[in-house]
């Protein structure tokens, strides 16, 4: 998924927050991976669950 549909789905608006909050944590504690980990700023980064964020979802339901 990309930053903005991982927005919406959360229903979060402030691009910043987001980024601080939310993502920059999943990403440090290998919730998700980014699918262009050389390019971090490129708009077509996408992200997905790695084994680590499927077990919690799985954990949360």
């Amino acid at each position: 998924m990309s930053r903005e549909e991982l927005q919406a789905i959360l229903g979060l608006s402030d691009r910043k927050s987001f980024r601080e909050r939310y993502l920059r944590p999943a990403l440090d504690a290998g919730l998700i991976s980014m699918t262009l980990p050389n390019k971090p700023n490129s708009r077509l980064q996408r992200y997905c669950l790695t084994e680590l964020g499927k077990q919690a979802r799985l954990a949360l339901a």
